[in-house]
This record gives C-alpha cells, structure tokens and sequence, in this order.
C-alpha cells in the first residue's frame, strides 16, 4: 500500500472494551485525536478470552492492592470523543479463524490503516498485521494482563530488579521475535501495582514520540530486534514473599510519615569535595563536608568570584517543609556559610549558577511554581532578582542551560502527568535565546530521552576538548538518587539527539552511603552529595 507523504497517519487501535478504558488508554485515544499529524481510523473492539490461567490469590492480592495503593482517577478527553468516533466490534470470536481474518483484512484495506496499536494481550492474526505498512505496535504492559488483573512490574519487584523494562515494539514472526521501535528502564517501587500505573503513564509519552516521529518521516526505526518471552503471573511462594516485604514497606513509611509530622525524619545528605574533573575525578579521595540537622546540603553548585570558590546548595532542617537556597565560600577543604541567598514561599532546590557578559545569574528548581524562573544577581552572593520566566504552567526540575555550537541550549524534567508526578523519567531540550527566555524552541522528538536510570539532570553540563558531557542521576533499587552517570552527547540540534552513559558512580565510595546523585566541578575543585539516611 503506498502512503502518501502529504495525510496524516491513518492509526487503528486494538481494545479490549468500548467503555472500560484505562486511563492511559483514553490518554493515547485523546491525543491521537487531538493531532493533526494523525487519524483515528477506528477502534477494533475485541473481548477476547485471556489464555493465561490467573491464580485466584493473586488476582485478589492486585485487585486489593490496585484499590488501596494507586490513586487512578477518571481521565476525561478533551478531543476524543466516544460519540463520534468509528468503533468495530469483533465480539469474542478467535481473530485467528478464515472468516475473522478476511472481516479484518478488508476493514484494514477500506479504512487505509497505516498501523495499529495494541491496548489487549492478544493482537491481530500474523497475515493481517504484516499486510500493514507499519504492522502492529505494542507496549509490553500489554502483554502481561488477564481481564481486569495486571501483572506488569510485579516479576521486576519481588527480583529486587534495578528497573522495570518496558518495550514498544512492532509485532514479528512466530517465532517470538519483535522489533524494538523504543525501550525505557524505569525505578522498582515496593508496590508493583503503582509501579504499573506510574510506568503506563511514561508509556503514553514514549508511544506518541515514537508515532510522531513515523508520522513525519514515514519510515520505521527500529533500535534491536528480541524475542519476547511470555511473563506468567507470581507463583504462591513469590506473592508470599512479595506480601510480606510490601508490609515491611507500608509499615517503614508510616512510621517515616509520623516522623515527619512531629519535624523529623528528613533525608540527610552530604557533601564530599576534591580536586579533580568530570573526567576523572576519584569520589574515593573526596572529603567530606558533613550536614548538621539545622542544615542538610544537597545540590551543590559551584561558581568562581574573584579568585573565590562559592557553592551554593539547597538546604533545610530535618523535619523542615520547603529547603531554601543557601551559600557559603571555600577556605581548603573547609566550608564558610555565609547566608541564604534565596527563599520563596515553594521549596527551593538545585541552585544552577552561571555567568553570561558581566551578569550572574540563578536557576533553581521550584516545580510547585508551575514554571521556570531566572533571578539576576543583584549584590553577590545574597541578594538576586527575578529576570525571566518561561514554560508557564508546566512542572520542570533540575534545569541547565549552556552554550554549544554558537547556541543556547536548555535542559530540564517535565512531567506531562495525569495521576504520577515524576520528574525522573523524562528529559526535554530546547533552543533558547539565552537568559531572557523570549524564545523557547522545542526539540523535534521531546522528550529526547524517556528513562529513569538516565533522563533527570545531575549538575551543569561540560564542554571539554570538543566533547560534551552531562551529568544525569541514576535512579533504581527503589531509591531515589541511587547513582550517577557521566554521559557524552554525541548529537545535539533541534532535528536529533543522542548521549551514551561513559561513566556510573554508584555509593560505595564511602562506607554507609545510599546513593549519590549530583556533581559540578569548577577550577580543579570538584563537589558531589551522597545520601546517609
């Protein structure tokens, strides 16, 4: 079939139900309706019978614990619409059979489908999806359900997995085989079930890059071809150990949370410094910079000042609500506070200090802000001024901009969510116009990099010899800021994006560390912090 260049991407998708959708269902519908880039052909309804046997423990256990541990509130549409849209019911009937096949062959050839995506465990007959010009896309969580129970995430949880895997892939031969289009990594949780819901809200965003991108170019990408193998519900013994350490959890976050209500109980990080650069500095011969409980530092930020080392960082009290911005100056290897060079009415984080001509300039994370803010330095180091704003009305964190190619680039984590906030996962690049913000250009494949263990900003990015480089967190185990990564950007335009991780730094540089997630480096002088508690 040939597709002309010119109309949107004609798109069918394979469902379960009419009007039993999840969330994440309804939000692919609404914005491939929204998007003049594609065309919802129609919805092929397909109430078929699940062919993996459910023990009866375990779907009681997910259906409690998808009731009482995920919040999954209604999604409404705003451009998909039930009333108006080509639904085509195949009933209950075994897709496989003669007749089936030649209903979906025709229906397939009269609406001119491109491709179809499968919302069902089981998808379209082999002769079918491979008579498309671009067959049938899939995410992973769609193959490990059974009616109204879900077993995605669970196997990565009990294993105490770093990550949660999830695939779109085009469907292939009999033989198990698929084509990758797009494969994510994301944080375990204790709860498998809202490590589910959380990732399936990611997969929304990684569907709709990825059918953008064939919608442009009309061509398929694939990055690896796999064999996929079937994922079976927890056995008895799994589901009994997996009870019994979601318990322990519950029971540790409880009582986190009274701490917490009686002014205690905060994260503590520290400091450690040393000479040394991106490249190869030795977090082994750092010294440390300890916290005290009237003042934990994190997101260390250094900035030279006529021939002095200043590190700006966030801070607060343990048990304290929203951090503020503090500064202090290096005499050695000993720290000097010398005050709070920012405070707001929203938590304070990830203080980005740069210089552009003879102005200084500050970029903290204030995400509950709803947009990203510049203040211009007034009187250094204590007094500073809002300059600009930009992304109004969209969560971003860890925010760095830079200068490459003759150009300003900026970088940060949004969050594009319905139910899960989470600035981990996604990183989207813009070129700008420098501090003022007036110009703000998105990259052609925002978000350019969907993965938990990649994708959030750790420091400012680095320019050296013709190579850059980015730090970036590495977030798994369940645990926030685990590790970090030195990652090279190999590509940067508007058009293309593309950096490979040359270095993790993971918490056994001292004894008692849980996780590190943060670097800068200025002068021969190099900072980073590392969780204690």
């Amino acid at each position: 079939m040939e597709i002309a260049a010119h109309r949107p991407l004609k798109v069918a998708v394979l469902a379960k139900s009419r009007d039993r959708l999840e969330a994440w269902q309804l939000m692919v519908l609404d914005r491939l309706a929204s998007e003049p880039l594609f065309d919802l052909a129609s919805i092929i309804v397909h109430q078929s019978a699940s062919k993996v046997r459910v023990p009866k423990l375990f779907a009681l256990e997910a259906r409690l614990e998808r009731k009482f541990l995920t919040h999954e509130t209604p999604y409404v549409p705003k451009s998909f619409s039930p009333e108006t849209q080509r639904f085509d019911d195949m009933g209950s009937s075994d897709l496989e059979t003669p007749q089936s096949r030649d209903i979906l062959r025709r229906l397939m050839q009269d609406l001119e489908v491109d491709i179809v995506i499968r919302m069902t465990p089981s998808g379209l007959p082999i002769g079918v999806s491979d008579a498309l010009p671009f067959g049938e896309w899939a995410l992973s969580c769609s193959d490990q359900v059974s009616d109204d129970v879900d077993w995605f995430a669970y196997r990565g949880t009990i294993s105490k997995a770093a990550s949660v895997e999830l695939l779109l892939y085009k469907s292939g031969g009999p033989d198990g085989s698929v084509d990758v289009v797009a494969s994510s990594l994301f944080n375990t949780k204790t709860s498998a079930a809202r490590v589910a819901a959380s990732i399936k809200e990611r997969g929304v965003t990684l569907v709709m890059r990825e059918l953008r991108r064939l919608a442009e170019t009309r061509q398929l990408r694939v990055i690896a071809r796999r064999t996929i193998s079937a994922i079976p519900p927890p056995s008895a013994s799994e589901l009994g150990r997996y009870v019994a350490a979601l318990a322990g959890d519950l029971a540790a976050r409880s009582i986190k949370k009274l701490r917490k209500k009686l002014r205690s109980g905060s994260s503590v990080w520290a400091l450690y410094t040393g000479g040394g650069h991106i490249e190869d500095f030795d977090p082994q011969q750092s010294v440390e910079i300890p916290p005290t409980m009237n003042e934990i530092k994190a997101d260390p930020f250094l900035f030279e000042h006529e021939n002095e080392c200043y590190l700006f960082c966030e801070a607060y009290a343990d048990g304290q609500k929203n951090a503020h911005i503090a500064v202090g100056r290096f005499r050695g290897d000993k720290f000097e506070h010398l005050g709070i060079a920012l405070r707001c009415e929203h938590h304070l984080s990830y203080p980005f200090v740069f210089r552009d001509g003879e102005d200084i300039f500050m970029m903290p994370e204030r995400h509950q802000s709803r947009q990203l803010q510049i203040w211009r330095c007034v009187e250094f180091p204590l007094k500073w001024e809002l300059y600009s704003t930009a992304l109004e009305g969209r969560s971003a964190a860890d925010s760095v901009l830079m200068r490459h190619g003759g150009k300003w680039w900026l970088f940060t984590n949004l969050s594009d969510f319905h139910d899960y906030e989470d600035h981990c996962c996604e990183l989207y690049v813009f070129e700008v116009d420098g501090p003022k913000l007036k110009r703000v250009t998105p990259h052609r494949h925002n978000p350019v990099v969907i993965d938990s263990t990649l994708a959030r900003n750790a420091g400012r990015m680095f320019e050296r010899g013709g190579r850059l480089y980015r730090p970036s967190q590495r977030n798994a185990y369940g645990i926030y800021g685990y590790g970090l990564n030195i990652m090279e950007v190999d590509e940067l335009s508007l058009d293309s994006y593309s950096e490979r991780c040359i270095r993790t730094i993971t918490p056994d540089f001292k004894k008692g560390l849980l996780g590190c997630h943060h670097f800068d480096e200025v002068a021969n002088r190099y900072v980073l912090d590392a969780r204690l508690t």
